[in-house]
């Protein structure tokens, strides 16, 4: 089930992998992941092997060969944002795994599972500084320029040019009379992941030194949510631009946080339905299921005593298509619980966190500040995402760069933050020394009488 191009290509794809220095593998790694179609399979049996999961299990032999075991940890350590994503996928998995309560279902959640926490401590490990993080960028800005051409060839050419390869279909997918470009991945998928890069895209604009390749990506990330003629991916664009738009209020984001609080909850109360149902009433492209994402979401809250503890299997039986679970948070409650769900949303908090006080270290910085801004607009663009399809594997694949991102640029930035405070230190040290021999003598009178708390002698 392996077309011959994309065989050749993984197989120089896995010895650039082991062999090349951790810049060169970060590039062959996320090129290969989005540019190969994720039904390019290699079956071994009753084992299927995915692309993405061959190149996952390459950079997984690359870090345990030892190659680069003297740079090889995360930067900072194993911090609170990898605690809280292994906690997430383990729980997944156990509490799948008590779902379905048979070897198959354990199989292929276990494979699953390989790919996911696999996936993320690849790119944790591939991505070690800020150099690497700008190359990342310039990475996924190159994949934006392949899938945007790829997509908007089908809709000027009406066919897909992966439909060539197998894993995408060749024909096209349209819905009420308009064409919905795919891609690689799909048109939901293809262009959320788009929509949600615009952040870090216009900053690597800024930042100078790639601005070609940056504004190319920019214009393929656009072509990719425009395309793909879906509401999520135009919401992804919206919600990337709102939060590049909050740019100058950096500082007062408590207060923002505290006003959308009590936005929502006012129109909670007012509302006749409950606030999420403004989903129903967001329709982009004219043809949207804006209706249906609202009722997935209601159920889910209305039938939480159905799934708190280890998920639920039977969702589609609430209603009319609710098999489809077109949100990303209502997948991982139903299929891992309310512990699950739990640990998922901490993800975003923590790295919203991060974030948030890795800005403050290097606040004066504005170059520093932009990119964790951007960063955090990006993150924001991929919850608002959240809310209108679920991230199968290889979208999740799109994170896991930016969080891991997150982690460096928040340890560099507390880095930063130490190196500025040394000199002071250093300066602050010879004033205390010389101020000590000036002390007035302490102690009771008889010690003093005898000498045995001579002016600075008990501090030097």
């Amino acid at each position: 089930m392996l077309h011959p191009l994309v065989a050749v290509w993984l197989l120089i794809a896995i010895v650039l992998i082991l062999t090349r220095p951790r810049g060169q593998a970060l590039t062959v790694f996320l090129l290969s992941c989005f540019c190969i179609p994720i039904g390019q399979v290699v079956v071994l049996g009753t084992l299927h092997f995915s692309v993405l999961r061959i190149l996952v299990i390459a950079g997984l032999i690359r870090r345990a060969w030892g190659r680069d075991s003297s740079s090889g940890k995360f930067p900072g350590g194993f911090n609170g944002i990898d605690q809280v994503v292994v906690f997430w996928m383990v729980s997944a998995l156990v509490t799948l795994s008590l779902q379905w309560m048979n070897s198959t279902s354990l199989i292929h959640n276990l494979g699953d599972f390989l790919d996911m926490l696999g996936g993320y401590f690849v790119v944790r490990f591939l991505i070690p500084d800020g150099e690497a993080i700008r190359r990342t960028v310039k990475v996924l800005a190159v994949v934006c320029v392949i899938q945007g051409a790829c997509m908007l060839n089908e809709r000027i050419n009406h066919f897909n040019v992966y439909g060539y390869l197998g894993g995408m279909p060749l024909e096209i997918t349209i819905r009420d009379g308009k064409i919905r470009s795919q891609g690689v991945m799909g048109c939901l998928y293809a262009g959320a992941f788009g929509g949600a890069l615009i952040p870090w895209l216009l900053w690597l604009w800024t930042a100078g030194k790639a601005r070609i390749i940056a504004l190319a990506g920019l214009a393929g990330a656009t072509l990719m949510a425009i395309t793909s003629n879906s509401s999520t991916s135009l919401l992804a664009l919206a919600g990337s631009v709102v939060g590049i738009l909050f740019w100058p209020l950096r500082k007062q984001m408590k207060l923002v946080r505290w006003a959308l609080a009590g936005t929502l909850i006012s129109l909670h109360l007012a509302m006749k339905a409950p606030v999420w149902a403004l989903i129903a009433h967001i329709d982009l492209t004219g043809s949207s299921s804006g209706d249906h994402r609202y009722k997935l979401m209601d159920n889910c809250i209305r039938h939480f005593s159905d799934w708190w503890l280890i998920g639920y299997k039977y969702y589609n039986g609430w209603g009319y298509d609710m098999w489809d679970l077109c949100n990303q948070f209502v997948v991982v409650a139903l299929t891992g619980g309310l512990l699950t769900l739990i640990f998922y949303i901490t993800i975003f908090k923590r790295s919203f966190g991060a974030i948030g006080t890795a800005r403050k270290q290097v606040n004066g910085d504005r170059a520093r500040e932009w990119l964790l801004w951007c960063m955090g607009a990006d993150l924001f663009a991929n919850v608002v995402a959240h809310f209108g399809i679920n991230y199968m594997t290889q979208m999740m694949m799109t994170m896991f760069p930016l969080l891991a991102c997150i982690s460096v640029a928040a340890f560099e930035a507390k880095q930063e933050k130490v190196r500025k405070a040394q000199p002071m230190v250093q300066q602050l040290v010879p004033a205390l020394a010389a101020t000590a021999s000036y002390l007035p003598p302490s102690g009771t009178p008889e010690e003093v009488r005898h000498g045995l708390f001579a002016p600075g002698r008990g501090l030097v």
